[in-house]
């Protein structure tokens, strides 16, 4: 209890209010990358001193991180991020050839589809594809969720005993749950057996979806993070992954992911459709899933391919 004690502590010690703010900023416009913001929205919809929101956003223009409109005086992404971004891109080699795949899959199947990568801490929505409405939830470009079970079992299905086992742990609450961990380990070893992850609908899924909105109007990135953990610990007491898939069956899909692997043996990105209207058979889960596959297998390949990499990329496929 001490040591979780001593770690909060240094983490809360370390965490910086002038930081977060700027990054409240950034993540505000990636959220929003079609729109432009004002000092006084800003102001508002971050909750922020006037004063200080106007030095950050500057210091931020200065630095070429935001650009402002002289006519309208509103601010928007500028080309120091672009560069920070084409520098994360680098990271993730096969997401250069994620575009034109899926592009083409949300065309054939009319679902829209997202890539997500991963971090220590967080799930996130690197890009997707298709989506009409490309800020409604769950399909807001940066969305971060928890790399905590049950939410990240795709990467995890491939990923080393080590790192399951933590992974399982984390999605303990404070009192040991063993009908839980076996829900994981089941869907774990579901998702490696087949290739890819379904999950079903849930109220949690609606809440968040509430949250998220209500958020729009209020934009806070520690409000954020305190409900996408509500709705993963949510998640924990529901049906969430569908385990047997039968056919003739019908059943209320949510997503359906797939892994995308890069220079390594777990998964570097996952391809995961977006939320799926009404109910889908058994049937034509396997067919999208198929085709998802198809897509992640020719985006690794290429990916392979263009790094002079010999060796195969795990089967999953």
């Amino acid at each position: 209890m001490a040591t979780l004690f001593h770690a909060y502590t240094l983490e809360r010690q370390l965490f910086s209010k002038p930081t977060a703010r700027a990054l409240a900023i950034l993540d505000l416009l990636m959220a929003h990358p079609h729109k432009a913001f004002g000092l006084t929205e800003l102001t508002r919809t971050l909750n922020l001193n006037k004063a200080t929101c106007h030095a950050i956003l500057s210091t931020m223009t200065t630095y070429g991180f935001l650009i402002q409109d002289e006519r309208h005086k509103q601010y928007r992404l500028g080309p120091s991020i672009v560069a920070a971004g084409n520098a994360a891109f680098a990271q993730f080699p096969a997401l250069e050839y994620a575009r034109p795949e899926l592009e083409k899959l949300t065309s054939e199947l009319g679902i829209g589809c997202g890539v997500i990568g991963r971090s220590a801490k967080h799930l996130v929505l690197l890009a997707n594809y298709g989506i009409p409405k490309p800020l409604d939830f769950p399909f807001q470009l940066g969305l971060r969720l928890p790399n905590t079970g049950p939410l990240g079992a795709t990467f995890i299905a491939w990923s080393p005993a080590k790192t399951l086992e933590a992974w399982l742990q984390k999605a303990q609450p404070s009192e040991f749950d063993d009908k839980l961990d076996q829900r994981l380990r089941i869907a774990v070893i579901g998702i490696r057996a087949r290739g890819y992850e379904v999950t079903l609908k849930t109220q949690a899924e609606q809440d968040l979806e509430v949250a998220l909105s209500n958020g729009r109007l209020n934009w806070s990135l520690e409000q954020q993070a305190q409900s996408t953990e509500l709705y993963r610990e949510a998640l924990c007491s529901e049906d969430y992954h569908l385990n047997r898939i039968e056919p003739d069956r019908m059943y209320p899909v949510c997503n359906i992911a797939v892994p995308v692997f890069g220079r390594g043996s777990e998964p570097e990105l996952v391809f995961s459709t977006g939320s799926i209207d009404g109910s889908l058979s058994g049937k034509q889960i396997t067919e999208i899933a198929t085709q998802l596959q198809s897509a992640a297998k020719n985006v690794t390949l290429a990916a392979h391919s263009a790094s002079g990499l010999d060796s195969q990329p795990p089967s999953s496929f």
